[in-house]
């Protein structure tokens, strides 16, 4: 059944009400009065029975995992910090300020798998409706200085594996005959060398990154003595880079 928060308006002798503890100019009080919360609960009410116990209000556990994304919180720590924010609780429904924790963190787990990636989107894309005119945009500038992004961590054994791949693709494109591609041996080299802080590993790491970039430079300096000399300026400024 579906569980919704009801508005309380009579005083409680031994609780504070939120508005009188925050700032109403504060933007996640502005925010909360702009999203359509009947709009939420109704999207979502055909995913639960009409009859039982009543669920989690929706209005709290869909704001709270709003505040989870904006926040940049995990499961478990978005429900400790409600515990002490007002501001979250007042952007959750909460009328009084509470010092127990609303729910257990396992049932964000229950509660995205009910609603599927399609109800994530909806749920998220609320804060989109509330400025029409960004998707109009033709231009929309971003900062991703903290957004994760799909980009390896650059170390010295990973350069020289690229250095090694890009040699062999040269060489055959070039139709040069390698003395070795060391496909083989640099694939195992570049695996010695990872958790190289490990003091265990620390050896064979620093060995393996040390082989790895002989064999660049073994590579470099054979493709040098192999390029036709009209070939090997097109490639000259990429070989002074490594060499």
């Amino acid at each position: 059944m579906l569980g919704k928060i009801k508005q309380d308006l009579q005083q409680n002798l031994f609780k504070t009400r939120l508005t009188e503890l925050i700032n109403m100019d504060h933007p996640l009080v502005k925010l909360a009065h702009e999203i359509s919360w009947d709009k939420i609960e109704a999207e979502f009410e055909g995913l639960f029975s009409k009859e039982g116990r009543p669920s989690i209000a929706v209005r709290k556990i869909a704001g709270m995992l709003l505040l989870k994304e904006m926040f940049k919180e995990s499961d478990e720590s978005v429900v400790e910090r409600w515990i002490e924010n007002a501001y979250w609780q007042y952007f959750t429904g909460e009328d009084f300020f509470q010092t127990e924790q609303p729910f257990d963190p396992s049932n964000f787990v229950h509660f995205r798998k009910r609603i599927g990636e399609r109800g994530l989107e909806f749920l998220l894309g609320q804060s989109v409706s509330l400025h029409p005119k960004a998707k109009t945009e033709d231009e929309v500038q971003i900062d991703t200085t903290v957004q994760e992004k799909n980009i390896t961590f650059p170390t010295d054994a990973k350069l020289a594996k690229k250095v090694i791949d890009n040699c062999v693709k040269i060489a055959e494109k070039e139709g040069i005959v390698q003395r070795q591609s060391y496909k083989r041996v640099s694939k195992q080299l570049l695996r010695s060398a990872y958790f190289g802080h490990h003091p265990k590993r620390q050896k064979n790491a620093r060995m393996a990154r040390k082989k790895l970039r002989t064999i660049g430079k073994r590579l470099l300096r054979e493709l040098e003595r192999k390029l036709p000399e009209s070939v090997l300026k097109d490639y000259r400024e990429i070989f002074a880079i490594y060499l």
